[in-house]
């Protein structure tokens, strides 16, 4: 179980409230628009961001891969290799996990990546460019044995799809306005899309940068933002009664 984190944080002088939505262990089974309906909307109030856990969305929609079914390719064996040792996790460094990346993007942009991230490093002293140009898709790319529920620690995870739909969905059914995030306890927050514009995501990672809903087994993979001191968060209607 992971450490209690303050419901509460202060970012630029505004106080916003936490509430990690504790669900039972999601499978493809779960619809999300239900998930939102019977865990969200009890605790919901007016004004509420409703944001789940991008990794919690994507095994929702099938895309969780037990290694078992996953082909790893000489192409993914190499590469995988060529990915710098990090203390923060396994990541792409995993030949199942650059597998799957290869499957998700294509072969040429992960060549591409590749060559950026080696230009990158040893030319301009800097990380960062094999995402930038293999895209997004690679970066949600959780790795086998980095989930710490059983059902799911043999699997590779890729990231969610239709997460701009999904979350316009969610909304129409709660009144909520929903994001889908990717937080952890190693990089800065990241809204990957929401329904609601970009100008309010960089407020919304902001409320997330000590990750509330936890690393380990709390099976919280949703929560809601609540601005206090009598301010609103909310970019547009408000929620169902």
């Amino acid at each position: 179980m992971g450490k209690m984190k303050d419901p509460v944080i202060t970012v630029r002088g505004k106080r916003y409230l936490r509430i990690p939505l504790k669900t039972h262990v999601l499978t493809e089974e779960d619809d999300p628009v239900e998930v939102a309906r019977r865990y969200a909307l009890p605790q919901a109030e007016k004004a509420d961001i409703l944001f789940i856990a991008e990794t919690g969305l994507a095994i929702m929609q099938g895309r969780a891969r037990h290694i078992s079914t996953i082909r790893v390719s000489p192409l993914a064996q190499f590469l995988s290799r060529l990915v710098t040792k990090s203390k923060y996790g396994v990541g792409l460094r995993s030949p199942y996990a650059m597998q799957v990346a290869i499957e998700e993007v294509g072969v040429w942009r992960i060549l591409m990546g590749t060559v950026a991230s080696a230009f990158g490093k040893l030319i301009l002293r800097r990380s960062g460019d094999f995402y930038a140009v293999a895209g997004p898709a690679t970066k949600m790319i959780d790795a086998e044995h980095t989930m710490a529920l059983e059902r799911y620690y043999e699997c590779v995870v890729p990231g969610p799809v239709g997460i701009r739909e999904t979350c316009s969905a969610i909304k129409e059914a709660t009144g909520l306005d929903t994001c889908v995030v990717d937080v952890n306890d190693i990089q800065y927050p990241w809204v990957i899309g929401a329904s609601f514009g970009k100008e309010r995501f960089a407020e919304v990672a902001s409320t997330l940068t000590d990750n509330p809903l936890g690393q380990g087994d709390e099976c919280t993979p949703m929560g809601i933002i609540r601005r206090l001191n009598g301010g609103t968060l909310e970019p547009s209607g408000g929620g169902k009664d």
